[in-house]
């Protein structure tokens, strides 16, 4: 539900005319790790709320050419063996499997036969530093795993033969934004210290993972050895999905839903869980005043890469701690929270409702930046570097991907706490 009757929400009359003229469309924030930090070494993803989300279709115009990369690097035979051509044919991700230590052998096989599966590629995560921060991290095999890529950053062959030849591969997100340097050096420090070349910027569209290297380099940092498992199964419940694959995976293992793509249609989310517009979404109109003021009490405060207050903030942590000010429980990352209640119509949107964007051309379809609807074609935001979180008009262009209202306890599931 929105502001109950008679209980009203304002607006800002105070918003400078001048913030008219910013009527682009907001860039993208940081997506922080789905993997925990465990004793040494992560523990699983959280299991979020178990509902049925399908993509809108949503085209984008970005250039999807506009994945960035450094020249091939010939000379070596290892980047070779990363092949020259993109993969036929794309592998939605929809579930991550992630166990503290590495998976029993045959679980992959065990996954790939249960009903609607169509891939499941082994992989090593692990959560690390890259030049001090906390980064969700993956080791793949580039040949295989790049079909589970977002589209651009699949048919980037250069980028996957810099992995192949040991060097990383980071979200076009983190790059631009936290300021890494194509084809410098950054130091990733997991149970080893390594530096790494950047080789290139593309979104794998895995919620919260914010870098690729090989599996040769992920076990010289002391990744676990095939510790996780992403797993496409385009045409399966998402929910029977999760339980089917939780019956094949060792207890204590974690299997996530993966929502890279897009909000929910209409509906969708509440036909799922019982908990769409007509029946409400459980927020209180004071809950909702209570996120709105801490939001607004935030504005001034500066954009900073992964923060999440409370005196800098990116956009979904900006998002995080308003309504944890008003004991709503909110998970960390733009896509997760697009997840978190029902889709409405932008017509219907009131204020306190999510607004999602597409913004990162190396995963035009992955949402990448949230904003908070303050009512009467206002809305406010944590923006991008070099900025302060500001109130500006509502943006509907071609980046933006819908609206959702929030439902705590949606919210909290997707937001569960991992084990461990």
């Amino acid at each position: 539900m929105g502001i109950e009757p008679g209980v009203k929400y304002r607006a800002p009359a105070w918003v400078p005319a001048a913030a008219w003229a910013r009527m682009a469309a907001p860039v993208g924030c940081a997506a922080l790790a789905l993997l925990a930090l465990g004793a040494g070494w992560p523990t699983a993803a959280s299991a979020a709320a178990q509902q049925d989300v399908s993509p809108q279709g949503h085209v984008s115009v970005l250039d999807t050419s506009a994945t960035t990369m450094l020249p091939d690097p010939l000379s070596s035979s290892s980047a070779q063996a990363a092949g020259t051509a993109p993969p036929g044919k794309l592998l939605r991700a929809d579930v991550l499997v992630i166990a503290p230590t590495s998976l029993p052998a045959g679980t992959d096989a065990a996954i790939r036969r249960l009903p609607g599966v169509v891939a499941a590629g082994l992989v090593d995560a692990a959560r690390v530093q890259v030049n001090g921060k906390f980064v969700a991290m993956l080791g793949v095999d580039p040949v295989t795993f790049r079909a589970f890529a977002e589209r651009p950053t699949a048919a980037a062959s250069t980028l996957w033969r810099n992995v192949a030849d040991g060097g990383i591969a980071v979200s076009y997100t983190m790059g631009s934004q936290d300021k890494v340097p194509l084809g410098g050096l950054v130091q990733v420090a997991g149970q080893q210290v390594e530096t790494l070349r950047v080789g290139g910027f593309g979104t794998v569209g895995i919620g919260g993972v914010d870098a690729v290297v090989s599996t040769t380099v992920a076990a010289s940092l002391g990744f676990p050895d095939g510790n996780a498992i992403v797993v496409s199964a385009p045409h399966a419940t998402i929910t029977s999905l999760v339980a089917h694959v939780k019956s094949v995976v060792p207890k204590g293992t974690m299997v996530e839903p993966l929502v890279a793509s897009t909000t929910a249609r209409p509906g969708a989310a509440g036909a799922a869980t019982g908990t769409g517009p007509a029946s409400g979404t459980g927020i209180t109109s004071a809950q909702i005043i209570a996120m709105l003021r801490a939001a607004e009490s935030r504005l001034g405060m500066p954009y900073v890469w992964g923060a999440a207050g409370p005196t800098s903030f990116d956009c979904s942590g900006l998002v995080q701690w308003s309504f944890a000010q008003a004991g709503v429980v909110m998970p960390r990352v733009a896509a997760d929270q697009a997840r978190t209640g029902p889709a409405i119509p932008i017509s219907q949107a009131q204020p306190g409702d999510l607004l999602f964007y597409h913004t990162d051309p190396t995963a035009p379809n992955y949402i990448s930046h949230v904003a908070i609807y303050l009512g009467k074609g206002w809305m406010l935001q944590a923006p991008q570097p070099g900025e302060n979180v500001q109130v500006v008009p509502l943006a509907l262009g071609s980046e933006f991907a819908g609206a959702v209202r929030v439902s705590p306890r949606i919210a909290a599931g997707v937001a569960a706490s991992p084990v461990g």
